[in-house]
């Protein structure tokens, strides 16, 4: 049997296997990528009062702060709608994220809304690690 029709014949053979293959085995892509950060949305209530924010502000600076300081934070930024802050924080969880948030004066004094967001690796880029299917022959 000439190369080109056994490689024919093997790949007919495993691919009439895998669709005979139970759902469960058929269905099995790559592992679920790990969460490697939380987006964390912070969002002032619009109801606030004013004095009662601006009271509050300093202890949650200094709380802040200190989640940086103990590497909990790893970027923040001010929304540019002057309404909040987003961190993206070293938690492995939504739940580790929350409990961190919810230890912090605004949200104590429920003052603001979170939002929270799992971030992984951007897993498609798994495909650039592949070969390429390879072309005709006479195309190299």
């Amino acid at each position: 049997m000439p190369l080109d029709r056994r490689r024919w014949f093997a790949a007919s053979l495993a691919s009439g296997l895998l669709l005979t293959a139970p759902a469960p085995l058929r269905a099995q892509g790559p592992p679920p990528a790990p969460t490697t950060a939380i987006l964390t949305s912070l969002t002032i209530k619009a109801d606030v009062d004013r004095a009662h924010l601006m009271q509050t502000m300093p202890e949650e600076v200094r709380e802040t702060v200190k989640l940086y300081l103990n590497g909990k934070i790893q970027q923040w930024y001010a929304r540019g709608d002057g309404r909040g802050v987003v961190f993206i924080l070293n938690c492995a969880t939504v739940a580790e994220a929350k409990a961190l948030m919810d230890g912090l004066p605004l949200a104590k004094a429920n003052l603001a809304t979170f939002e929270f967001t799992a971030l992984s690796p951007l897993t498609p880029l798994r495909l650039l690690l592949t070969d390429p299917p390879a072309g005709p022959k006479g195309n190299q």
